[in-house]
């Protein structure tokens, strides 16, 4: 079986670096410890929230057509550019 490599952007490769460096440490409990960080996923892993937005009716109808085309419902394309500019991730072309 080969492995595929894939190519790491910049800040992964710092990452990947930094690991390197870093000496590991046995965790105490580490069935308590897993148990416990699932429970904080779940805790505030995947709330969603209902939210009221208020925008043009051109906004809100080209918002429906982009989706139309994508194939999703205009509430999810809305919240993934709104999710996309929030963690840095919506890049201007």
């Amino acid at each position: 079986m080969t492995r595929k490599r894939y190519s790491l952007e910049v800040e992964e490769l710092e990452i990947e670096k930094a690991l390197e460096h870093v000496e590991s440490q046995s965790v105490k409990n580490v069935n308590q410890e897993k148990k416990r960080f699932q429970q904080l996923a779940k805790a505030h892993g995947n709330k969603v929230k209902r939210v009221n937005l208020r925008m043009t009716a051109w906004d809100y109808e080209k918002a429906q057509e982009k989706a139309l085309i994508e194939g999703l419902p205009y509430q999810t394309l809305l919240s993934s550019i709104l999710h996309k500019y929030l963690s840095g991730q919506l890049i201007d072309r």
